[in-house]
């Protein structure tokens, strides 16, 4: 690990520290949100982008099996689109792995003060996944616009309405796990009470 992002880490808790006992919660609550976002991004190069990006491409792999309208090329992280007039290849790499979105919303869960550490643990797993899931799925509708489309609706497939449907997705999770706190905390209780009735 590289001596700056140690030192940052270091200085984080510090401050982090100091916030607690002056009773700060909001200033808590963005510093600790905010450093820890940044911790998780530089971290998680070279292995979780590795390991993000891979996930990308094997969910990508599983509709490419049932369409044969792509090829993976796994060791390259390249998806190529077949179509009728022009085959498009698209690369699958940093901005496409999501990890950006995910280090934001676990970082906002950790410090987020209306739940429980439990709570907390079930929206962080349960956030990765979720953007994770929409991730292939905006690859997904890149690839069906292309197939049908042809290489020239790549900008507008991917750099438009890809973007577009994954954004929206990400702020109705946003929405419901913080601005609509009560209702997700009874997605939550809602999730224990099924394990139960299951053991």
């Amino acid at each position: 690990m590289n001596i700056k992002i140690l030192l940052g880490i270091v200085i984080w808790l510090y401050g982090l520290s100091v916030l607690k006992r002056a009773r700060l919660s909001a200033f808590y609550f963005i510093v600790g949100s905010a450093g820890l976002f940044f911790i998780l991004t530089a971290i998680s190069r070279p292995y979780w982008v590795w390991f993000f990006t891979h996930a990308v491409i094997h969910g990508v792999a599983f509709f490419g099996t049932l369409s044969h309208w792509c090829t993976i090329m796994f060791k390259m992280g390249l998806v190529y689109i077949t179509n009728t007039g022009n085959p498009v290849v698209m690369s699958i790499d940093y901005e496409c792995s999501g990890i950006i979105e995910t280090c934001a919303f676990v970082a906002l869960v950790v410090f987020f003060p209306m739940y429980q550490r439990k709570e907390k643990v079930f929206y962080a797993v349960f956030g990765v996944l979720y953007i994770y899931a929409i991730n292939v799925l905006r690859l997904v509708v890149v690839i069906i616009i292309v197939h049908f489309g042809g290489g020239e609706t790549f900008f507008l497939a991917h750099s438009v309405i890809g973007r577009l449907l994954f954004y929206v997705l990400v702020i109705a999770l946003y929405y419901n796990v913080f601005t609509y706190s009560q209702l997700a905390r009874g997605i939550y209780r809602e999730f224990i009470d099924w394990r139960q009735e299951k053991s």
